[in-house]
């Protein structure tokens, strides 16, 4: 009778022994796993941050060279000519201010 308790008292004290440690198993690949997923994650944010940023840079060109356009001499001058009609001021016109 004591050899059986002894063995069941053994087997006990190993399965717990497995048990533990297949635990500490999983929870080391959910840890692993939960990194990866953030790994991950973090990458395609930081592809899609760059490409926002991208999508800002293209967008800063162009209204820089809308504006250089609209701000063009020749470009006002045909505006004023057209349709506000004004016209360049002769020199009786002109009044130097000192």
């Amino acid at each position: 009778m004591k050899k059986s308790t002894k063995e069941k008292f053994g087997k006990q004290k190993a399965m717990t022994i497995w048990f533990f440690l297949m635990s500490i198993f999983i929870g080391e690949l959910l840890f692993y796993t939960w990194c990866r997923v953030q790994c991950v994650r973090s990458g395609y944010e930081i592809a899609k941050e760059k490409n926002h940023h991208r999508n800002l840079l293209t967008l800063q060109k162009n209204l820089n060279i809308e504006r250089t356009r609209l701000k063009s001499p020749e470009r006002i001058i045909k505006i004023a000519k057209e349709q506000l009609g004004l016209t360049i001021p002769s020199s009786e016109q002109v009044m130097v201010i000192p």
